[in-house]
């Protein structure tokens, strides 16, 4: 029998630097109900402080059990999924109700497919006993196509990283995860030559906002998960340093940061990153969950945008919006 918290995801989604636009798609899918929810969710700008800021928002919570036909994923919210080539080559079609706003990509892979692990910490201490095994997949795609927002037409060529997971259990009730700082979720990609992910938090010794609310003792690891691609080749990741330099001053999350990767092989490698849109998003009832467009810098010099995702708990979020409150107090 399933576990009634058991969940299989995809994540999908794309950007328009020069619009200053990302899109959010997501399907998670609950067997254990017959059930799904979802849609897509498409920002502009820096001032999305509620979900319901977004340029256009159909993320439904409760919709029938997607219809399947072969390789063809079809959601009651209009939102399509077609596998063309497994782990190559995906289709990704969305039209709102009223036809104004909707996309039209095509997502090649450009990474082998990576084994990711757990997103959310703690999310492992729930498959004691399970009778199948849970997984999940990450792979860095080309992204191609159309994406119109109310009426408004824009070509879509961006690099996007999608996320696949199966038979996950992810607890909603408070003790379902485990407390922790602010967790970033940082894919970048340069194309063939070099992708990575990483999910970490802050380290301690940057000074960061989360300090006197979580106990993360000196020496622990900050990353969770991660990997490298370079030309093709999947190295695992040793060290990860995360240093957030600017929060959002009403949306709290990573304005501007700083990362720094070791590979297994001792190879590092340096970014500096600034979000260029960013929004509130729908997920669990009992964390906060912004994406965002991040533009990313690395040592050389080079340029690229990917979608940067942080989640947090509620302690965390009363503490930053008591700091931004007092702020505000001062300049009165």
């Amino acid at each position: 029998m399933l576990d009634p918290y058991t969940v299989h995801t995809y994540y999908l989604g794309c950007s328009v630097p020069d619009a200053r636009i990302g899109a959010y798609i997501y399907l998670r899918a609950q067997p254990a109900f017959r059930l799904a929810q979802g849609g897509a969710v498409i920002f502009r700008g820096l001032e999305n402080t509620a979900v319901l800021d977004a340029e256009h928002h159909d993320y439904r919570a409760t919709m029938p059990w997607p219809e399947v036909d072969g390789n063809v994923i079809r959601v009651a919210n209009g939102l399509t999924i077609t596998v063309r080539t497994p782990g190559e080559l995906i289709r990704v079609q969305y039209s709102s109700p009223d036809g104004a706003t909707g996309f039209d990509l095509e997502q090649r892979a450009i990474t082998p497919l990576v084994a990711r692990g757990h997103i959310v910490p703690g999310e492992e201490d729930h498959h004691a006993g399970a009778r199948r095994e849970p997984g999940g997949i990450e792979q860095f795609m080309h992204c191609t196509g159309t994406l119109t927002l109310r009426g408004e037409r824009h070509n879509v060529d961006c690099l996007a990283v999608r996320d696949r997971s199966w038979l996950q259990v992810r607890r909603e009730d408070p003790g379902g995860a485990r407390r922790t700082p602010p967790v970033g979720w940082t894919p970048i990609s340069f194309g063939d030559e070099l992708s990575l992910n990483v999910t970490s938090i802050e380290n301690r010794e940057t000074n960061p906002a989360w300090l006197g609310l979580y106990d993360v003792p000196d020496g622990a690891p900050t990353h969770y998960s991660g990997w490298i691609s370079r030309s093709g080749e999947t190295r695992g990741v040793s060290r990860v340093r995360r240093n957030v330099l600017e929060y959002h001053p009403l949306q709290h999350a990573a304005l501007r940061q700083e990362l720094e990767v070791e590979d297994e092989t001792g190879e590092t490698y340096r970014f500096t990153g600034e979000a260029i849109a960013m929004s509130a998003m729908h997920s669990w009832p009992n964390i906060a969950f912004h994406d965002s467009v991040y533009r990313w810098t690395d040592a050389r010099g080079q340029v690229t945008h990917c979608t940067y995702q942080e989640i947090w708990f509620d302690d965390y979020q009363r503490a930053m919006t008591a700091r931004a409150r007092a702020s505000l107090r001062q300049l009165v």
